[in-house]
C-alpha cells in the first residue's frame, strides 16, 4: 500500500481500499463489547467504490465484523455503503469525519431508518 500519495491526481486503488476496510473493523473492534451488543442487530453490510468498480461485503454482529469479501451483488445487502476509493481511505485515516462525507454525498448509505439511528451510535 503506498503511504504518500505522489500525485493528487492518483486514486486509490484495490489494495488500499482493503486496507481501508481493514482499518474500520479494527476501530470497530475497538468498541467497548457492551455498547457493541446494546446497538449492533446482526447485517449484512456492501461497500461498492464505483470508481474502482469493486464491491465488498461483511457481516456485522454482536462480536464485530467478519472480514470484508469481493461482492457480486452489493444491492442484496441489508446495508448499502457506496464511496470513492479516495473518500474510503480517508474515512479509514479519521481525514474525513463520516457525518460530513455523507451531509456532502461523498458518502450514500441505504438502510433502513432503524439501522441508520443504530449505526449513528456506532459512529
Amino acid at each position: 500500500m503506498s503511504t504518500e500519495r505522489e500525485n493528487a491526481l492518483t486514486m486509490a486503488n484495490e489494495e488500499d481500499c482493503r486496507a481501508a476496510l481493514g482499518r474500520i473493523a479494527e476501530r470497530l473492534a475497538d468498541v467497548d463489547a457492551d455498547h457493541l451488543a446494546e446497538h449492533v442487530v446482526e447485517r449484512t453490510i456492501s461497500c461498492w467504490v464505483p470508481d474502482l468498480g469493486l464491491a465488498f461485503r461483511t457481516r456485522l454482529h454482536a462480536g464485530g465484523l467478519d472480514g470484508f469479501v469481493p461482492d457480486d451483488d452489493p444491492r442484496s445487502a441489508q446495508v448499502r455503503l457506496t464511496v470513492d476509493s479516495d473518500d474510503l481511505v480517508a474515512l479509514a485515516r479519521d481525514e474525513l469525519n463520516p457525518a460530513k462525507a455523507w451531509a456532502t454525498g461523498r458518502l450514500k448509505i441505504e438502510a433502513s431508518i432503524f439501522d441508520l439511528l443504530r449505526l449513528r451510535r456506532l459512529l
